[in-house]
């Protein structure tokens, strides 16, 4: 009886650490139209999109028109993730006076608000813990 006990516990355990799994995110921008500058990704969780520091920030040099980077032990829940062309080595996303973007950038899911700044619940995206691989457009 005490053998079964302890297996279930074992089993019960693994279960708890399945669930609380920190994984991966691999993001990619290809084809960019120019080798100059640098790309910068952001990943965000809802409390902090676009508002504050975001959770996991990266750097990537852009070779061949491709620009990637890796989210390390990112643990489950729903994130969003920005990226920018920083052409100018400036490190900060350029506006022109009204407003808009004078460098490209994208988000996840790929969907753009015409009207304004990205949205959360457009780019938002469920993330299980497991290795996750995404492609954004500009």
């Amino acid at each position: 009886m005490k053998t079964i006990a302890i297996l279930f516990s074992l089993f019960l355990c693994q279960i708890a650490f399945a669930q609380n799994e920190n994984g991966n995110i691999t993001v990619s921008v290809e084809n960019l139209s120019s080798e100059e500058g640098k790309v910068y990704f952001a990943l965000f969780n809802e409390d902090n999109f676009l508002k504050k520091a975001p959770i996991q920030g990266e750097v990537s040099e852009i070779k061949e028109g491709v620009a990637q980077i890796t989210f390390s032990e990112v643990p489950t829940g729903t994130y969003a993730i920005t990226a920018y062309h920083d052409k100018n080595g400036n490190q900060q996303m350029d506006f022109e006076s009204n407003g808009i973007p004078k460098e490209n950038y994208g988000v996840s899911n790929n969907q753009m608000n015409l009207y304004g700044p990205p949205l959360w619940e457009d780019a938002k995206f469920e993330f299980d813990g497991s290795e996750k691989a995404l492609q954004l457009q500009f």
